[in-house]
C-alpha cells in the first residue's frame, strides 16, 4: 500500500502550469463532460443505447478527471499531515509544491514556515543548551571555592575570596545579559533619546571598564565638544560591551583604542530634510580596537550572534557569554545604525555608525 501511494505521489500533475485554480476546475469540468459525451455518442454508433453507455461513459469520465485533476489537493493533504507532523515536534516535513497556482503558492509559504520554525527550534534547544553551560561553570567554580574554604583545606585569603567575586561578577554578568536579551524578545525598550556630550559619555564607560579590567590599557581619542543624539543607556550598553570583550582578548601589554568622530557624509547618505541634521548634529561613528588574535573574516557575521564565540574567545579561559556583541547590535539596530568588524591588519576593530536621527536606517 505504500508502495502504491509512493507511485502515485510521483505522478505528473498536468495542471499545474496553470496559474488559478478557478481555470483548473473549469478544465477538470470541461473534460469531464467531453469525454462523457464522446463515450455516449461512441456507443451509439455501436448501436447501444445511452442508457448503456451513459453510466460507462460517467464511469471512464471519473478515471480521466483522477488523472488530469492529480495533484490539485495533494499539497492540502501533505500540509495535513505536515501540520500534524509539527505537533509533535518534528518540523523535517515539507510539501511538493509544484502547482503554479494558489494552492501551490500555499505550499510554498508553508514550507518557508516550516523551515522558519526547524531554525526557531535549533535555536532554542541551542539557546537552553549554552545557558546551562554558561551558568554552571561560574557556579561549579564558585562552590569549589566555597567547600574548599569550609572544608579548611584552602584558607580564606584575600586572593581565594576573590576569585569567589570574580565568579559572582561572571554570573550576575550573565543574569543582566539574559534580562537584556528578554527585553529584546519582548520588543519592550523603547529608545530615550537626548543630546550625548560623546568626550565625557566615552571617559566614563572607559573609566568603568578600567576598573574591571586592571590589567587593561585604554587609549581614548574623542575630539572635545562633540554631541550626538541617542539614548545613552543603550549607546552605553554597546561601548561597555565592546571594551570588555577588547580588553579579554588584547595582550597585557598592548592598548585597547577608542575613538569617537562624527559621522561623515558618504556613511549617512546625505544631510537631513531642510539640508542641515538635527540640532546641528551630523551622527556618531564609534569605533573600538584592540591587538589580539582577531576575529576571522568567516567570523566575522557570526560574532554578533548569540553564543557566537568564535575561535579566539574558546581559546581564552574567560571567553565572557557570547551574548555581549549580541546586545550591541540588538542596542545599535534600535539606533538604526550599524556595527560590523572592520579589516585590519592587526587585532580586531569594530566600528559602530550611529546616524543623526536615532531609529531612521542610515
Amino acid at each position: 500500500m505504500r508502495v502504491f501511494h509512493d507511485l502515485w505521489a510521483k505522478l505528473p500533475r498536468p495542471l499545474d502550469p496553470l496559474r488559478s485554480i478557478k481555470v483548473k476546475f473549469g478544465v477538470v469540468a470541461a473534460v469531464t463532460a467531453c469525454t462523457a459525451t464522446l463515450i455516449v455518442l461512441w456507443g451509439y454508433l455501436l448501436g447501444f443505447r445511452a442508457r448503456q453507455t451513459l453510466p460507462v461513459g460517467m464511469f471512464i469520465s471519473l478515471g480521466v478527471m483522477q488523472l488530469i485533476a492529480h495533484g490539485m489537493t495533494a499539497p492540502l493533504r501533505e500540509m495535513t499531515a505536515a501540520a500534524r507532523a509539527m505537533a509533535r515536534g518534528d518540523y523535517s516535513r515539507r510539501v511538493r509544491a509544484t502547482s503554479r497556482d494558489e494552492v501551490g503558492e500555499l505550499a510554498h509559504a508553508f514550507n518557508r514556515m516550516a523551515t522558519d520554525l526547524a531554525e526557531v527550534d535549533r535555536q532554542r534547544r541551542e539557546f537552553v543548551a549554552n545557558v546551562s553551560h554558561e551558568l554552571r561553570t561560574p557556579i561549579s567554580a564558585l562552590r569549589a571555592v566555597l567547600e574548599n574554604v569550609a572544608d579548611g583545606v584552602t584558607p580564606a585569603t584575600p586572593e581565594v575570596l576573590e576569585s569567589a567575586v570574580e565568579q559572582t561578577d561572571r554570573l550576575g554578568r550573565l543574569v543582566t545579559q539574559l534580562l537584556d536579551l528578554s527585553r529584546v524578545d519582548a520588543g519592550a525598550v523603547a529608545l530615550q533619546t537626548g543630546r550625548i556630550d560623546i568626550t565625557a559619555f566615552v571617559a566614563d564607560v572607559t573609566a568603568e571598564a578600567a576598573a574591571g579590567h586592571p590589567g587593561a590599557r585604554f587609549d581614548v581619542d574623542v575630539p572635545a565638544g562633540l554631541h550626538a543624539l541617542g539614548d545613552r543607556d543603550r549607546l552605553h550598553q554597546v561601548l561597555a560591551n565592546l571594551l570588555d570583550n577588547a580588553a579579554r582578548h588584547s595582550p597585557p601589554d598592548r592598548p585597547v583604542t577608542v575613538t569617537a568622530r562624527p559621522l561623515p557624509d558618504r556613511l549617512r547618505g546625505g544631510d537631513a530634510p531642510g539640508g542641515e541634521p538635527p540640532g546641528g548634529l551630523r551622527g556618531l561613528v564609534l569605533e573600538v580596537s584592540d591587538e589580539g588574535p582577531g576575529i576571522p573574516p568567516s567570523e566575522r557575521d557570526r560574532v554578533f550572534e548569540r553564543f557566537s564565540r568564535g575561535a579566539a574567545a574558546h581559546a581564552t579561559p574567560d571567553g565572557g557569554t557570547g551574548l555581549g556583541l549580541a546586545i550591541a547590535r540588538w542596542a545599535v539596530d534600535l539606533h538604526g545604525g550599524d556595527i560590523h568588524v572592520v579589516d585590519t591588519p592587526r587585532g580586531c576593530r569594530i566600528r559602530v555608525a550611529i546616524p543623526p536621527t536615532p531609529g531612521e536606517s542610515t
